[in-house]
């Protein structure tokens, strides 16, 4: 099985050797292709008005210099496009990607892009609880990654669908299991705009997020990593609201 492991948090993050050592629990033949430089909060995004630089660093190891999704193309469409892999591993993220956090997030999107290419794809982010994220306890993770990445695997999944696998901000032997879990939603706003001044006395902003603690059902991905569980959720690619199809059809019917 040929995996490629990318993520947003770029080449040199520590999440990437977490996500390269659970590859290698599964298979011999593991490529790495992730961003230059930290790419977090871009989504989906593709680099489309400038040129993308190429750096391999190592054998099977590449850093471009663009966001996941141009990673997991250039690998998929350039690197390895006379045998492309058969498994993308995004991650493991410097913290989560739970509930709202999906529609931001460049590590899904990296999984995204490798499903978009009919590629069985997972994205996996390290929960963590206030304070330096340079301290980050990756255990969770890295005890428990390997076993839960396998059972998906040998699971397998429908075409159109990728998977989102949240662990906990708890040491590995705290971990209470695993729970499959529809994606939740954060009860408080998370983003809030930090105006400064430059030498020049010229304004300038920085978009924060505030660490936040909600108050989840249990049975969401946020309210199960809240309990200590590693959580993991299916998400489709089509995001049509099929319900609502109908009564916009009525509606609209000239």
């Amino acid at each position: 099985m040929r995996i490629l492991v990318t993520n947003d948090d770029g080449i040199h993050s520590p999440g990437l050797t977490v996500a390269e050592n659970i590859a290698r629990s599964l298979s011999d033949d593991v490529w790495v292709v992730a961003p230059e430089n930290e790419q977090s909060g871009a989504s989906h995004s593709l680099t489309l008005t400038s040129p993308l630089r190429l750096r391999q660093l190592a054998e099977k190891r590449f850093a471009v210099s663009g966001t996941p999704t141009d990673c997991v193309m250039m690998a998929c469409l350039h690197i390895l496009k006379d045998h492309v892999p058969d498994l993308v591993l995004s991650g493991v993220n410097w913290g989560s990607n739970l509930a709202d956090d999906v529609t931001y997030s460049g590590t899904i999107a990296g999984a995204m892009e490798g499903c978009a290419l009919n590629i069985s794809s997972i994205a996996m982010s390290q929960c963590y609880d206030e304070g330096d994220r340079h301290a980050i306890d990756w255990s969770a993770g890295e005890v428990h990654g390997p076993a839960t990445i396998a059972a998906l695997v040998q699971a397998g999944w429908p075409g159109g669908t990728l998977i989102n696998v949240n662990f906990p901000a708890c040491p590995a032997a705290s971990v209470k299991g695993v729970k499959v879990v529809p994606q939740g939603k954060y009860d408080l706003q998370s983003t809030e705009i930090h105006e400064r001044t430059d030498a020049r006395q010229r304004a300038y902003y920085w978009v924060g997020l505030r660490r936040r603690k909600s108050t989840p059902p249990d049975d969401t991905d946020v309210g199960a990593v809240y309990g200590d569980h590693i959580a993991v959720t299916p998400l489709h690619l089509n995001l049509t609201e099929q319900g609502v199809l109908g009564t916009l059809r009525d509606a609209l019917k000239k």
